[in-house]
């Protein structure tokens, strides 16, 4: 069993910052993929942005420039900054994981954490 566990979240006013973690533990055997997404009350999920093994980013036009998403081996962070109103949603982390030497790739999403940006 793999478990993602975000933090980092809460309230902020517009044009603050904050920063998400999100850390993967339990039985891995290699990490792909991790990504963040957001939903706001009423919308679909939506992606935020992506990093692969190897490093490299994309990201959502409504966050390029203001957002960065980075990892160590276990854990995917996000940046924010410059936040606005239109942040505020539910984050979740995304991770595509292998659990074992033949396992497959596997989907695994954290809990997810509220942002708040007050005007």
């Amino acid at each position: 069993q793999v478990q993602l566990a975000e933090s980092g979240g809460g309230l902020v006013q517009a044009g603050g910052s904050l920063r998400l973690s999100c850390a993967a533990s339990g039985s891995i055997f290699r990490i792909n993929a991790l990504a963040w997404y957001r939903q706001a009350p009423g919308n679909q999920r939506e992606l935020v942005a992506t990093i692969s093994s190897g490093g490299s980013t994309n990201y959502a036009d409504s966050v390029k420039g203001r957002f960065t998403i980075s990892r160590d081996y276990a854990t995917v962070y996000l940046q924010m900054n410059s936040l606005k109103p239109e942040d505020t949603a539910v984050y979740y982390c995304n991770a595509n994981i292998i659990s074992g030497l033949t396992a497959p790739q596997s989907t695994y999403w954290g809990r997810g954490t509220q942002v708040t940006v007050s005007s």
